[in-house]
C-alpha cells in the first residue's frame, strides 16, 4: 500500500511536564485545532479525551500515558500525552524511549518544577530534542521571562524565545511572533478567530531586542544566515527557521513559546513550531541493536524496504479486546496477519490486528509503516522492552531500565475465589506496570504488592477493586527496605550431603565487597587453576542472586554487592549445578552475618510555603529526620529542599494542610537509599521478626 505521508512530514512527539502544568488540557486543544476533536473537554470536568480511566477523571491528574494521531498542514502528529506525578515516571521513560522529539509544558507561574527537572534530565538521556510551551500565562503571578531564566539555570538548557506574550494574567490577549515580527491577537473564547496586526509600540524595543537574540543564535547553525547577519541584511523567516530547526535537532537550543491552553490562546504557534522545528524519523540516528546470536551490532535505517524492526513500549489490559501491545516502527512494514518474531525471547507470534490508538478508541488499519506507533492485538510473550523483528533479520534493541519500588501495602483476599482473580489481576498489572511488583510473604502468607508512591499503590488497588472486582482487604503502607553489606569480607559456602548413592558437592570461596548505593548485582568470576569448573559459574551467580532476595537482618532484598569468586573446589562425581548453586547461597549467608546493614529509601522533598509558616514548617521536617538543603524565596512564598526519610513522610499532605492553614503544598521523588540509624533498624527488626535486638 503506497504512504498516505512522506515519512519526512511524520512527527512522533511527546507531551511532558510537571504534575498540572497543563498537559492534557493543551493536547486537548491541539486535537481540536487539528479537527480530530469537534468539542474540547476540561480536566476538571472529567471530560477530556486523553484522561480515559475513571481514576484520571476522578482525581484530574494522568495516570498512564495515552497515545492518539492528528494532522496539521499535511503533517501526520503522533502524540503521547504522559503523567506528570513522579509515582508514574516509568510512564514517560518508556514513552521517551520511542519518541523523536518532545513539548515540555512548564506553569508560567511555578516555572521549572522538580517533576520537570525530572523528565528533562530524561529526555537528556535519550537527547531527544524539544520545545518548551509557558502555559497558563493568564494565571496570577505569570512571568515568562523567569520561566525562560529557569529553564537556562535548573535545566541547564539554552532556551530562546520564539514568541513573547502580550500581555499577562487577565491582559493576556495573544503572542508577539519574533519570527515574522507580527503580533497574534485571539479574537474569540475559542481561538478560533486570530488577527494579525503590528506590534504595539510599548512592546516594539523588547521585541526588536528578542529578534535580535533570535537571530544571533540561529546564525551560529547556519553559515549564509550569519553572513546576512554580519551584513545587516533582511534575514528572510524560512531561512531563520530552518537556521534554529537545526539547531533544535542537535539538542543545541530550545524554542520557547508561551500561551494558555485553558483560554484557547498559543496553541495553533505551538503546532506550527512542532511542525517547523521537531524532528522526522528521517532526522534522528538510526536505531542499533545486536544480533541475538553472533553478538554483532546491527544497524536499521528508517524506510520501509528495510527489514521489520519494532519496539513494544507499553502493555495495556483492555476488558474486551485482551492484551494490548503498543509498539513503534523503526524500520520496515508489519502488516495484520503477518508474523513477527520477538527477539528478546526467541518467540514467534502472530499479529492478528493493528490499531491506530486515539487514547481508548482504536481504528483498526492494515498494517503500520515505519515511523508509526501503534497497537495490537493477541501477542502473548511480548512484553514492555521486547524487540519484534524480521525472523530472517533478528535484532535485539536496547532494553529499557525501570526503577525499584520503594513502598508496599499488604492485601488479604477476602474469598478463594477473589484469592484467585488476584493472582491474575497481579500478574496483568505486572506485565502493564514494570515499576509494580507483588509477592506472597512466606511468614504471614500476605500477598504483598509493591511500587513507587502512594498514589500509585492507591490507583492499583483501586482498579483492583472496580476493574478487576477482586474483594480484598488492604493494609497500610509499608515502606521496601533493603539490607547491604556493612564491610568488605571472603566467605566460604560449603554443601555436601551424602545419601548412600551418589552425593552432592560444591565448595566455594567468595569475596564480597560492598557498591555505591543503585549499584545493584555484580558477579564476577576469578577462579584460577580451575578449582572450580567454569561450567559452574553461572550456578554459583544465581545461587548468590537467590540468596539476595531474603536478607538476614528483617527479610528484606540484598542490594549493591560484588561477589568476586575466587576459590573452591569441586569432586569428579558429586558436584552439580544444584550443589553449586547450594553453595553460593551460603557464601553469602555467611558474609551477611553480623555483617548487614538496613538501608531505607530517601525522598527529595520540595515544599512551598507562605512565608508566615516557614519556622513550623523547617521544625517538622527536621523531626521527621529531614536533612533541609536549600531554601528560596518566589514572590511571597519560601520553596524548602530538603532529604526525608520515606518513612516519615506518610500522611504528610493531611499535616502541611493543618499546619499551612491549607496553604502549603509539596512534591517528593525518590533519591536514593542510605544506612538507618541503629535504633530506628533495631525498631523496625523488633517490627517485622519479633525479636528484640539488643
Amino acid at each position: 500500500m503506497p504512504r498516505e505521508h512522506q515519512l519526512s512530514m511524520v512527527r512522533n512527539i511527546g507531551i511532558m511536564a510537571h504534575i498540572d502544568a497543563g498537559k492534557t488540557t493543551t493536547t486537548e486543544r491541539i486535537l481540536f485545532y487539528t479537527g480530530r476533536l469537534h468539542r474540547m473537554g476540561e480536566v476538571h470536568e472529567g471530560s477530556t479525551t486523553m484522561d480515559w480511566m475513571v481514576q484520571e477523571r476522578e482525581r484530574g491528574i494522568t495516570v498512564t500515558s495515552a497515545a492518539t494521531t492528528c494532522y496539521w498542514k499535511d503533517h501526520r502528529i503522533n502524540i503521547i500525552d504522559t503523567p506528570g506525578h513522579v509515582d508514574f515516571t516509568v510512564e514517560v521513560e518508556r514513552s521517551l524511549r520511542v519518541l523523536d522529539g518532545t513539548v515540555a509544558i512548564f506553569c508560567a507561574r511555578g516555572g521549572v518544577e522538580p517533576q520537570s527537572e525530572t523528565v528533562w534530565r530524561q529526555a537528556d538521556r535519550y537527547r531527544i530534542p524539544r520545545i518548551a510551551f509557558v502555559n497558563k500565562m493568564d494565571m496570577t503571578g505569570a512571568d515568562y521571562f523567569a520561566v525562560v531564566q529557569g529553564i537556562a539555570t535548573k535545566l541547564q538548557a539554552r532556551p530562546v524565545p520564539i514568541n513573547l506574550p502580550l500581555g499577562a494574567e487577565d491582559t493576556f490577549a495573544g503572542v508577539v511572533d519574533l519570527v515574522t515580527m507580527k503580533a497574534i491577537y485571539y479574537l474569540d473564547e475559542l481561538g478560533s478567530s486570530i488577527e494579525e496586526r503590528e506590534i504595539p509600540a510599548e512592546l516594539q524595543g523588547l521585541c526588536r531586542f528578542q529578534r535580535e537574540h533570535l537571530v544571533e543564535t540561529a546564525a551560529e547553525f547556519d553559515d549564509v544566515l550569519m553572513e546576512k547577519y554580519v551584513d545587516g541584511q533582511p534575514i528572510p523567516p524560512g531561512r531563520l527557521v530552518a537556521a534554529l530547526r537545526r539547531g533544535t535537532l542537535q539538542a543545541a537550543l530550545v524554542p520557547v513559546l508561551c500561551g494558555s491552553a485553558y483560554r484557547n490562546r498559543g496553541v495553533q504557534p505551538l503546532l506550527n513550531a512542532v511542525v517547523d522545528f521537531l524532528p522526522s524519523p528521517l532526522d534522528v540516528p538510526a536505531v542499533v541493536g545486536q544480533h541475538p546470536v553472533t553478538g554483532q551490532e546491527e544497524v536499521r535505517v528508517p524506510a520501509d524496504d528495510q527489514p521489520l524492526c519494532a519496539l513494544a513500549f507499553k502493555i495495556m489490559a483492555d476488558p474486551y479486546m485482551g492484551k494490548l501491545t503498543y509498539f513503534r516502527v523503526y524500520s520496515g512494514v508489519l502488516t495484520a496477519g503477518s508474523y513477527i518474531y520477538n527477539a528478546s525471547r526467541g518467540v514467534r507470534e502472530r499479529v492478528s490486528r493493528i490499531l491506530e490508538m486515539h487514547a481508548n478508541h482504536r481504528v483498526d488499519i492494515r498494517e503500520a509503516m515505519t515511523g508509526d506507533i501503534a497497537a495490537t492485538v493477541g501477542l502473548k510473550h511480548t512484553s514492555t522492552g521486547h524487540t519484534m523483528c524480521d525472523e530472517r533479520h533478528p535484532l535485539v534493541l536496547e532494553p529499557m531500565a525501570f526503577p525499584q519500588p520503594v513502598i508496599s501495602v499488604a492485601m488479604e483476599p477476602r474469598t478463594k475465589a477473589d484469592s484467585d482473580r488476584l493472582g491474575n489481576s497481579l500478574a496483568t498489572l505486572s506485565d502493564e506496570d514494570p515499576t509494580f511488583t507483588s509477592h506472597v510473604d512466606a511468614d504471614s502468607g500476605q500477598v504483598i504488592i509493591s511500587g513507587m508512591g502512594e498514589l500509585h499503590l492507591e490507583i492499583i488497588v483501586d482498579r483492583l477493586l472496580r476493574e478487576f472486582k477482586v474483594e480484598a482487604s488492604v493494609g497500610k503502607p509499608q515502606v521496601a527496605y533493603k539490607e547491604t553489606l556493612r564491610r568488605n569480607c571472603r566467605a566460604e559456602g560449603r554443601f555436601v550431603r551424602q545419601t548412600g548413592g551418589r552425593g552432592q558437592y560444591g565448595h566455594v570461596e567468595v569475596e564480597f565487597e560492598s557498591l555505591p548505593r543503585g549499584s545493584g548485582f555484580e558477579f564476577v568470576d576469578e577462579v584460577s587453576g580451575g578449582t572450580v569448573p567454569k561450567a559452574f559459574f553461572a550456578a554459583v551467580r544465581a545461587g548468590i542472586a537467590d540468596a539476595m532476595q531474603t536478607g538476614p537482618l528483617a527479610g528484606y532484598p540484598v542490594v549493591d554487592i560484588r561477589a568476586t569468586l575466587v576459590d573452591g573446589s569441586y569432586h569428579p562425581v558429586d558436584s552439580s549445578e544444584v550443589s553449586f548453586r547450594m553453595a553460593g547461597q551460603l557464601a553469602l549467608k555467611h558474609a551477611m552475618e553480623g555483617n548487614s546493614l538496613l538501608l531505607e529509601p530517601m525522598m527529595e522533598v520540595e515544599v512551598v510555603v507562605p512565608e508566615d509558616y516557614i519556622g513550623e514548617v523547617l521544625g517538622d521536617l527536621t523531626s521527621r529526620r529531614g536533612e533541609i538543603q536549600g531554601m528560596e524565596g518566589k514572590g511571597k512564598l519560601q520553596v524548602i529542599q530538603g532529604l526525608v526519610p520515606l518513612a516519615a513522610m506518610f500522611g504528610y499532605a493531611t499535616d502541611l494542610r493543618s499546619m499551612t492553614q491549607g496553604r502549603g503544598t509539596y512534591t517528593m521523588q525518590f533519591s536514593h537509599c542510605q544506612p538507618t540509624p541503629d535504633p530506628v533498624t533495631k525498631e523496625i527488626i523488633a517490627r517485622v521478626t519479633g525479636r528484640t535486638v539488643a
